[in-house]
């Protein structure tokens, strides 16, 4: 099969171009991209690829993901996260691709008190999550034969994210203030990696899924757990409620997801977030 990987250089891209040299996955050719190589924006740039590559499955891994940067920039969040994969699912639908379109929590305001179904209403709270529904729905839209995976909270051994932000903080500093009142669940992108290839190459089952590690944690909870498993030692962390940490976009406060149908179809295993956790960071000090 032939696949196309954008926002290559992003942490789920860069697990994905890690995969991809597995025994499992390297008999698979793969086109790997970011902005310099396609601009997913252009659409005549997209229509050139997908006339000159024979692509089965476009994972579209590009979007904005600075959430409090969003609320000052709408419009360049909304032609990245919504516009962007209308053109690519335009692409692929003419010719005779399919799109699996990465997505988040953040379409849902966290007012729920049980794991969200994919089944279940929408109601973003910030730019950022109305920009990835957006997005999600041109997809659907525009070529139904794709898929939507909606994640959360995911983190890497690549780029910036909150797992080294914490570690650093924690080497650095005494005292770390952190939200306990949202609750979610931690994603490792090299597990959302290889549940979005098993979904490629099994087949794509058109519709929205969701894909997180296993449990359940606050932030608080997640950074005790880091700095217990990175051997942060002398960083004492004490947990804040949101109001005590203001921020421009608005957070759900509960965004737990039900995995049942992603696992019911794809027969995937998924580890719990800690296992998760722990592997990312022996990576990380290896």
């Amino acid at each position: 099969m032939r696949f196309l990987v954008t926002g290559a250089n992003g942490q789920l891209g860069n697990e994905l171009r890690t995969l991809s040299e597995m025994p499992n996955y390297s008999e698979h050719t793969y086109y790997f991209t970011d902005v310099t190589e396609l601009d997913i924006c252009d659409e005549k740039a997209l229509f050139d690829f997908f006339s000159t590559h024979e692509v089965d499955v476009a994972i579209n891994c590009a979007a904005y993901t600075a959430v409090d940067k969003a609320e000052e920039n709408e419009a360049l969040c909304e032609k990245i996260n919504a516009v962007a994969p209308q053109l690519l699912a335009q692409a692929a639908q003419a010719h005779g691709a399919r799109v699996l379109q990465v997505s988040t929590d953040y379409v849902f305001d966290g007012t729920h008190c049980r794991p969200y179904l994919e089944s279940d209403d929408t109601a973003p709270v910030s730019v950022y999550g109305r920009t990835k529904l957006a997005g999600e729905e041109a997809v659907m839209n525009f070529c139904p034969l794709s898929a939507v995976v909606r994640t959360a909270w995911l983190y890497s051994t690549h780029g910036n994210n909150f797992v080294k932000t914490m570690i650093r903080l924690g080497r650095e500093r005494e005292e770390l203030s952190v939200v306990a009142d949202q609750v979610g669940t931690p994603t490792y992108a090299a597990d959302l990696a290889e549940a979005l290839l098993t979904m490629a190459i099994q087949g794509i089952q058109p519709g929205i899924y969701h894909y997180t590690n296993e449990g359940v944690a606050s932030w608080y909870d997640f950074t005790v757990a880091i700095h217990r498993l990175a051997g942060v030692n002398n960083c004492k962390v004490k947990p804040i409620r949101t109001e005590d940490y203001p921020t421009p976009a608005a957070r759900p406060a509960y965004s737990l997801l039900s995995k049942t149908k992603i696992k019911t179809t794809y027969s995937l295993e998924i580890p719990h977030w800690e296992e998760a956790l722990k592997l990312c960071i022996k990576r990380l000090e290896s």
